[in-house]
């Protein structure tokens, strides 16, 4: 992976949290920080695949889709407080 993809993933990963962190602070619910973060997450490893694309990117990469996929649902059939 060069430098800079490593940094840009960094950086995606970076962001993630800190806008997880403000979209928890204003609505006060974890699932909607959580889908902001795992999106980020999402764009850090897909990142990683462009510079080495291994089978263990590879499936970091499906787990956090999945995960992602599982909050989505989550947050669709989860009553509004």
């Amino acid at each position: 992976m060069t430098a800079l993809l490593h940094l840009a993933a960094l950086v995606a990963t970076a962001f993630g949290l800190i806008a997880a962190a403000v979209v928890f602070a204003a609505a006060r619910r974890l699932m909607p920080a959580l889908a902001v973060l795992l999106d980020f997450l999402i764009a850090a490893g897909l990142l990683r695949l462009v510079g080495e694309p291994s089978w263990d990117a590879i499936v970091t990469a499906a787990a956090v889709i999945a995960v992602r996929k599982l909050v989505t649902a989550g947050l669709r059939f989860s009553p509004p407080h």
